[in-house]
């Protein structure tokens, strides 16, 4: 059997990066290359991190054959490549081209012909590159498969008044709306652009473009699984869950430090890990709110403080672009803080008792995947549908309020903490959930056999 090589494209931020990665990694554990092509600008950031976790060990197998690679993202040099309004209008402008070049390049240096493409469903302009090229391809959506259908739905939901044709909310949209019978109703203020600042409709834009190439394709694969999303599925068929993409080589010794922490844009803290070896089974607070959180110093008080009046251990990562300042009556004494961590280990450790977590939908799929209660406190974007959908759907969860100043106080975060503590019932769900989400990637199981299905395909 020939051994296929993939090219992989992530949207350029760390949610999409990592799903991407560990994506590719069982890739090339089910015998195929993967070719993974980051911007410029988040190469060197995987790079860097990698080189920081790299230990003495030589290179497994792995990372010879899952290859870093770059193009430009199209933005000039003194654009903020973070600033994800300018890169919605730069990508489809200047990306396209570039990939083009990129495999052509790759082709007359003959070492790698590109067999398949597989694109973010936020990069999906990539199918009409390959398609120019007979390349066949597939898009992988990182985010929920409602967001998915959300997106795909947006041309009906015009049609029908919901939205006006600059894909705001109109006068007569009601405050709750359901896109199919079989799926669970949303709030039409929690759609993602309306929650993005002043980025939500250039990125909506930027999307329907992208969807546009979608039927180059009819692999669209997701990061979910039917026990999450069983209205959407049903409704949107088309959708293949593969999920959840966990990173399956945490505990393989084979594998380098580098391997294991591949696709992240900041070096992990192991030290968490031992820390968290001398707590109490189910006695610790985790605390992420992953790699877009940012919060004023008054709510950066409010949740320090709020940590501080649990009385418990807690975990918090505050990543190293935080530029708040602890206030003077913290103590921190039962916690650890770590500026960026091993998410999927630390959450299936015993120690923890629950994820106080933005809801970005990977957090949500370790989180449930480790069969962790989960505290939701969403940041913007498809986070507040996704705390809805883990608060009153699947009832794993609770919700953090904000008071009438847009405020979590330290009080609340302290009730919800102990209520969430004693509620014996979510702590029951959450554990059956876990078996029901991770039986979809063991041997026979549904994502298990989606994602054998698409290899054999590639395969061919």
């Amino acid at each position: 059997m020939r051994t296929p090589t993939v090219l992989t494209l992530p949207y350029p931020a760390q949610g999409h990066v990592n799903p991407m990665m560990t994506f590719s990694q069982k890739l090339v554990q089910n015998g195929c290359k993967v070719i993974f092509v980051n911007t410029e600008f988040n190469h060197r950031r995987v790079v860097s991190s990698m080189v920081d976790q790299q230990d003495s060990s030589s290179p497994d197998e792995q990372e010879s054959l899952l290859k870093l690679v770059s193009i430009p993202d199209g933005l000039g040099p003194d654009d903020d490549s973070n600033d994800h309004d300018k890169l919605c209008e730069a990508i489809p402008k200047s990306m396209p081209e570039a990939l083009e070049k990129l495999i052509e390049d790759i082709h007359v240096k003959g070492e790698n012909r590109i067999n398949f493409i597989v694109a973010d469903l936020c990069m999906a302009w990539a199918l009409d590159v390959g398609n120019k090229l007979g390349i066949k391809g597939a898009v992988l959506c990182p985010a929920s498969a409602t967001m998915f259908t959300l997106v795909y739905s947006i041309p009906v939901l015009i049609d029908e008044g919901i939205l006006d044709s600059d894909l705001g909310l109109t006068l007569t949209t009601k405050k709750r709306i359901q896109i199919s019978p079989s799926m669970p109703e949303m709030e039409t203020e929690d759609f993602f652009w309306l929650n993005m600042g002043g980025t939500g409709k250039k990125l909506l834009h930027y999307l329907l473009h992208c969807a546009r190439s979608l039927h180059f394709t009819h692999w669209w694969l997701c990061n979910t699984t039917r026990e999450l999303e069983p209205g959407t599925l049903l409704f949107l068929p088309k959708i293949i869950p593969i999920g959840p993409l966990l990173r399956s080589n945490d505990n393989d010794h084979n594998k380098s430090a580098a391997t294991k922490s591949m696709g992240q844009f900041w070096k992990e803290d192991h030290s968490c890990m031992s820390w968290l070896d001398e707590q109490p089974h189910g006695s610790v607070l985790y605390v992420a709110f992953g790699s877009f959180t940012l919060f004023d110093q008054n709510q950066f008080n409010e949740l320090a403080l709020g940590l501080d009046l649990t009385n418990r251990p807690f975990l918090w990562v505050i990543r190293e672009d935080n530029k708040m300042a602890y206030p003077h009556e913290f103590q921190g004494h039962k916690g650890k803080i770590v500026n960026w961590a091993p998410q999927q280990k630390v959450l299936s450790h015993p120690a923890i008792a629950c994820f106080v977590t933005h809801c970005g939908w990977n957090s949500t799929m370790e989180g449930l995947s480790s069969g962790v209660p989960l505290l939701g406190w969403p940041y913007f974007g498809d986070q507040l549908y996704n705390k809805t959908h883990i608060c009153d759907e699947l009832k794993v969860g609770l919700g953090i309020d904000k008071d009438q100043n847009g405020v979590v106080s330290r009080g609340e975060l302290k009730t919800k903490v102990e209520q969430i503590f004693n509620d014996e019932n979510i702590k029951f769900r959450s554990v059956v959930l876990k078996e029901k989400v991770m039986n979809n990637i063991a041997k026979g199981g549904t994502s298990y056999e989606n994602f054998k299905n698409f290899v054999k395909e590639i395969m061919e």
